[in-house]
């Protein structure tokens, strides 16, 4: 049979000596193989007590800030929401009542925000995209949850602490403490 392209080598099939055919050599680079892995160090981080360093462009759990004097900056504008591949932010606006100037910076405010964090790709696309600076995605991680509501992740636990009333907690989130 030819072929085509001329690239094809015949295979030659020598007969096995009998050192392969008892397969200690093998067995034996085996154990070498095995033998250098118990003197290197362990890549496993004990983590409760060791955190992990992360890269600087590490993408978390998104966060949505709030101003110098602790009002919300997002204006429910919707594109984060627009932006976001996975679809994984839903919103409500809502208009600000006379009274709430101190809670929020513009005249409209989201009254319901959540972020599906199962559908999240953590693409920073919505960090992008909002106008306001309102959303960022922090150097955090989501942590670990039984059911799938425990990931859907609403207004109260995005918001970051207020700045004025809540320093210590503010402190504490953004890992200074």
């Amino acid at each position: 049979m030819q072929s085509l392209t001329n690239r094809s080598k015949p295979v030659e099939r020598k007969p096995m000596t009998w050192v392969e055919r008892i397969y200690i050599w093998n067995i034996f680079k085996g154990m070498l193989i095995t033998g250098k892995h118990f003197l290197k160090k362990k890549p496993t981080i004990q983590y409760p007590e060791e955190k992990r360093t992360f890269s600087p462009v590490f993408r978390g759990v998104q966060v949505l800030n709030r101003d110098e004097e602790g009002r919300e900056r997002c204006t429910a504008c919707g594109l984060c929401a627009v932006a976001c591949p996975a679809e994984a932010i839903t919103m409500e606006a809502a208009e600000r009542k006379p009274g709430e100037e101190n809670l929020y910076r513009e005249e409209k405010y989201a009254a319901r925000y959540e972020i599906n964090m199962l559908r999240c790709i953590f693409c920073g696309l919505c960090e992008e995209a909002c106008p306001k600076d309102a959303i960022y995605l922090s150097e955090t991680f989501a942590p670990a949850n039984y059911q799938r509501k425990g990931f859907i992740y609403g207004k109260n636990e995005l918001l970051i602490p207020d700045p004025k009333t809540q320093a210590q907690e503010l402190a504490k989130a953004r890992g200074q403490l």
